[in-house]
């Protein structure tokens, strides 16, 4: 049954390509004539064990791949892979497509590009070059609590002494305080690294007030970035906009009308619509994972907002060009040291990756992979550009700078517990963030706690 419905669907297919090329016969008789594939190869991400990869291919341009084979090729010894060497073949899901590599040798060095075969040959994407793990598990990170507890309120104080109420995003300052977006709280915290929590701003009340910290207002704040000078940018989830607080204590909107919509423009003429995550890149411009418009949007240090990479429609689709991919209600963002954005998407089960010429790609995971990053919400570098990434489903990871995902805390199991690696439980992981000393903070938005994790 299966292989007689693939059989009708390629014939059906070959009859719309054989009616579309005798329509596209203009008066001279020509055919639009079939050219050799060209690829970008995905990075590659490899897993603990030194035994699987993770990679794929993405067509550059619109072209038509569906009669076509296509996969990743790849070899330990020919450093220019071909198909004659060993390969995956894969399923194309609109131009791009995602593949998992297995039967790698630990510890070894192996050399890998994205193919495609038609008609007129096979093309070839660049060739990647990565070295699988030597099959170590890692132990990971010891688990403890900074501050917050089990109940859900609104009091400053020390360590379990201080109340939350549904954290979200965290961010670590340029004076190395943590800062949280206290969701329910609708307030910024401030917590020390001793775990004295204080209010930044915010008085538990739903509200858009700008003006000094004291009396300003906020509405479901989700994340928030700080820069260099020590200005700290929100995105107010409820509010459908921009907020920033500068050094001296005031509150002001940085972009967006308050009002949900969709419109590029400066400052206050631009519209959001419930903004989630925030990153920020070395030259002072804030990336925005606009969730209820699908759409990375990018503020410049004089608030004028663009629209970065996605078409508003709620999907998953890579691309060469960014305006033309689609993400599914995008909620963490980073940016590593090379300019390269970084978009989690706990929908599409994955982390895209978008250059600064704008190609989408997907990092590491995808809907063929639901439980390699599970169901990611937030991301952050550290000054080394190793990633981390917090999974809902309850699980820390990390894609180390040599793409090596592994788990350093949690096991997918929702709970609390403190303890090392996999015995540290969590409740839907939501914000991160890394402060210099490579601490890991986590805002554990169930347990209504501020977590640390102290890697190995």
């Amino acid at each position: 049954m299966k292989k007689s419905f693939t059989k009708t669907i390629l014939f059906a297919a070959f009859i719309v390509a054989v009616a579309l090329a005798g329509a596209g016969c203009g008066k001279s008789g020509s055919v639009t004539p079939v050219t050799v594939p060209t690829l970008t190869t995905m990075d590659v991400v490899t897993a603990e064990s030194g035994t699987i990869a993770y990679a794929g291919g993405l067509f550059n341009g619109q072209q038509d791949v569906s009669l076509g084979t296509y996969g990743i090729c790849y070899s330990s010894t020919n450093q220019t892979p071909t198909t004659a060497d060993k390969k995956t073949t894969d399923t194309v899901l609109q131009f791009a497509y995602t593949t998992k590599i297995t039967g790698l040798s630990p510890k070894t060095t192996y050399y890998a590009r994205a193919y495609a075969l038609n008609s007129a040959g096979t093309g070839y994407g660049k060739v990647i070059q990565f070295t699988t793990g030597d099959g170590t598990a890692y132990a990971g990170g010891t688990v403890s609590t900074l501050a917050g507890n089990a109940g859900s309120d609104f009091i400053d104080g020390l360590g379990s002494a201080a109340f939350f109420d549904s954290p979200q995003g965290i961010t670590v300052g340029a004076d190395g305080n943590i800062y949280v977006a206290d969701s329910f709280n609708s307030a910024i915290r401030k917590v020390t690294t001793a775990g004295n929590v204080t209010t930044l701003s915010g008085n538990g009340a739903i509200g858009y007030v700008d003006g000094p910290i004291a009396t300003a207002q906020f509405y479901a704040p989700q994340s928030l970035v700080t820069d260099a000078t020590g200005n700290i940018y929100i995105a107010d989830y409820g509010n459908n906009n921009i907020r920033k607080i500068t050094p001296d204590g005031t509150v002001s909107t940085f972009a967006g009308s308050g009002d949900a919509g969709y419109a590029d423009g400066t400052g206050t003429k631009a519209t959001f619509n419930s903004p989630r995550g925030l990153a920020i890149d070395g030259s002072g411009n804030i990336f925005v994972a606009d969730m209820g418009n699908n759409l990375i949007r990018k503020i410049t240090s004089a608030g004028v907002v663009t629209t970065f990479a996605g078409s508003r429609g709620a999907s998953y689709l890579d691309n060469a060009t960014a305006t033309s991919a689609t993400f599914n209600r995008p909620n963490g963002i980073a940016v590593d040291a090379s300019n390269n954005v970084y978009v989690a998407e706990a929908l599409n089960h994955t982390i895209r990756k978008i250059t600064p010429e704008g190609v989408v790609s997907t990092f590491v995971g995808g809907n063929k992979q639901t439980t390699l990053v599970g169901g990611p919400s937030a991301i952050a570098f550290d000054k080394s550009g190793n990633l981390f990434i917090t999974d809902q489903n309850g699980r820390i990871l990390e894609i180390t700078k040599d793409r090596v995902l592994r788990t350093i805390a949690g096991n997918g199991t929702t709970g609390f517990a403190e303890g090392v690696g996999t015995a540290g439980i969590f409740n839907s992981p939501q914000g991160i963030t890394v402060d210099a000393s490579n601490n890991v903070y986590v805002a554990d938005y169930y347990n209504n706690r501020i977590r640390k994790i102290v890697l190995q």
